[in-house]
């Protein structure tokens, strides 16, 4: 098992590296040339940016078994279809029960996007997402290691 994390936007990459360190878990960030990540322990990949390089690279990086954290719904299905595990920043653990929802409402979302509207904005992060998070990516590394 890996942990790769869809490293450009996620606030949890310091969370998911003391916990795999913690484990010693292979962990593989993949970032465009827009960032630039050395925390002493990743592997980092910087791809060129451009539309979904990131998420290109990563998944075909992943392989079964694998962990992937991204809060892209299109990474986890893809994701869930190589047979890895996927989960956002908040913990949320992405399934074969949620996933179909999931991609369902981006794409209401989009459309109403496109045609001009508005849909609710996300809530500022704060402390508990962060918790509810490292509490998930622990069970996960829990149940894996057994």
């Amino acid at each position: 098992m890996r942990v790769l994390v869809d490293a450009d936007a996620c606030p949890v990459k310091e969370i998911v590296v003391r916990i795999s360190k913690s484990y010693h878990i292979e962990v593989i960030m993949v970032v465009d040339t827009s960032h630039e990540i050395e925390d002493g322990y990743s592997q980092v990949v910087t791809v060129e940016k451009a539309k979904d390089s990131v998420d290109i690279a990563l998944i075909n990086r992943t392989c079964s078994g694998d962990l992937v954290v991204t809060q892209d719904y299109g990474v986890a299905a893809m994701a869930l279809a190589k047979g890895a595990i996927a989960m956002n920043q908040n913990g949320l653990i992405f399934s074969d029960k949620n996933i179909d929802r999931l991609l369902l409402e981006r794409h209401i979302g989009n459309k109403i996007r496109r045609a001009g509207g508005r849909t609710t904005n996300f809530k500022k992060r704060n402390k508990e997402n962060n918790q509810r998070f490292e509490i998930a990516f622990r069970d996960v590394m829990e149940k894996v290691q057994k």
